[in-house]
């Protein structure tokens, strides 16, 4: 068994502008920089033959190039405690575009149907204790973070090893998008 999802890896320089906001949180663990990435779509578990068949079916996947900029910072969780601080993303309907591109392919593929809405997001940490008493001071202190835009070539399907100190991810598929071999307004700097 293997366990996959899709997501867009962020360019270096990016990931160093995140990780500046990884610290002043307790009761949190911080995401490696070199894990930062927008998950498309997370799979699961699945066997071998099973993956043979969704790297076919992520390999027709076309759509355009584009660029997104990360934007904000904020939280899912409950009173109980927080799962999870992230950065958003802004507006992209190409983002959209993409992901819905990949999760027809999959469910072509045979994975079951995705049920949880898309809300595109860096995870910074993840927690399953109650919450650190600063995060409401740590959103507000970084809701005006920004980062790009940087342009998306490519999306990545990853497998998924859980250790006790976190995930190792490993890139087992890159898929590149059209255009992104050639220089095109989109793309060019702003």
């Amino acid at each position: 068994m293997i366990r996959l999802f899709v997501a867009i890896p962020l360019p270096e320089e990016i990931q160093d502008r995140v990780s500046a906001l990884c610290s002043g949180l307790a009761n949190v663990r911080w995401v490696d920089a070199e894990n930062f990435h927008i998950t498309l779509r997370f799979i699961g578990e699945v066997d071998e033959s099973r993956f043979e068949d969704i790297d076919m079916a992520l390999s027709v996947v076309r759509a355009p190039a584009f660029r997104l900029k990360l934007s904000g910072v904020d939280s899912f969780g409950n009173n109980n405690g927080v799962r999870s601080v992230w950065v958003g993303i802004e507006r992209a309907p190409a983002l959209f575009h993409l992901r819905d591109k990949v999760e027809s392919a999959l469910v072509r593929a045979g994975v079951p149907p995705e049920t949880q809405k898309f809300k595109p997001h860096v995870t910074l940490t993840r927690s399953r204790q109650r919450g650190d008493a600063r995060l409401g001071e740590f959103i507000a202190r970084n809701s005006l973070f920004q980062a790009g835009p940087f342009p998306v070539t490519e999306f990545t399907l990853f497998s998924s090893f859980l250790t006790q100190s976190g995930s190792i991810y490993t890139p087992e598929r890159v898929y590149p998008l059209e255009g992104a071999e050639q220089p095109y307004p989109a793309l060019q700097d702003e």
